[in-house]
């Protein structure tokens, strides 16, 4: 991990801001093969999330799952956040290994709110995981 994975993690906006002013990377993979994005995405620090994204961080980027920064979104669920990154051109129907949009990813969760909010987005309903499900 690097020092941006950590102060993501952690919700140290102050660090976060300081190490992208100062042109850190933004898109390295820690061991989890999680860019800063990401890890902020999944700790649900939004704030960072924000200062990534205005700096030019890829919301697109995949883990060794095949989740992309919106797939996180969507499982903490966190609709704010999922609004971010698609502002910022996150592939809604990026699909992960197992072939789940992100929203193929809510309705299995059982998100409702989420699953509302990304279809009101443009999400495709007819996308279809590995299993044609």
């Amino acid at each position: 991990r690097t020092p941006l994975h950590l102060a993501c993690a952690n919700g140290h906006v102050d660090v976060v801001t300081f190490l992208v002013e100062n042109k850190c990377k933004l898109n390295l993979f820690d061991n989890d093969n999680r860019s800063p994005l990401m890890k902020a995405v999944q700790c649900q620090q939004e704030k960072c999330v924000a200062i990534l994204l205005e700096h030019g961080a890829d919301p697109n980027l995949a883990d060794a799952d095949g989740n992309t920064a919106l797939h996180l979104a969507v499982i903490s669920p966190n609709t704010s956040v999922a609004g971010l990154l698609l502002e910022h051109n996150a592939s809604i129907d990026a699909q992960n290994k197992e072939g789940y949009t992100p929203l193929i990813l809510a309705v299995s969760e059982h998100h409702e709110e989420i699953v509302e909010f990304l279809l009101k987005k443009g999400a495709d309903v007819h996308a279809r995981d590995q299993c044609e499900r």
